[in-house]
């Protein structure tokens, strides 16, 4: 499917700030991205997208659920693709890296502590805070 159709499947115009920014998380050379990291890509390729258009984008991409949107401790949202896995992030806190993992074993025990306690879990994310092994390996 094309970045053209993909659009056109949730109602929104393909739009040249729509089809860049779109392309940039396709490429998928950095997964989870904020605002601030798309715009620094734009700018990179000398595109003249301003900085309100990507969080207005963004923003567009999310309510059509086209992106997924994380809030980890950095106070920053966090963009990726909604690629219909779901799966939970380490986060680095020294150097910001988000690494993604899904554990079968961890979804399970979640299912089974919820309903222990009588609950019924219809989503959740989780996040793990430390340090990345290269920012581990600095550091000691």
């Amino acid at each position: 499917m094309t970045s053209i159709d993909e659009l056109k499947n949730t109602g929104l115009k393909a739009t040249l700030p729509r089809l860049k920014i779109l392309e940039i998380f396709q490429r998928g050379a950095q997964r989870h991205m904020t605002a601030e990291d798309v715009f620094r890509v734009l700018l990179e390729e000398r595109s003249d997208i301003g900085l309100a258009t990507v969080y207005r984008v963004l923003t567009q991409f999310e309510q059509a659920g086209i992106l997924i949107r994380s809030n980890f401790e950095s106070g920053k949202a966090v963009y990726e693709l909604n690629e219909g896995q779901h799966h939970d992030h380490f986060v680095c806190t020294s150097c910001g890296k988000v690494e993604e993992f899904y554990d079968p074993e961890i979804e399970k025990r979640q299912q089974m502590v919820a309903a222990a306690k009588g609950w019924v879990v219809h989503d959740h994310s989780m996040a793990l805070y430390g340090q990345c092994a290269a920012c581990a390996k600095k550091a000691g």
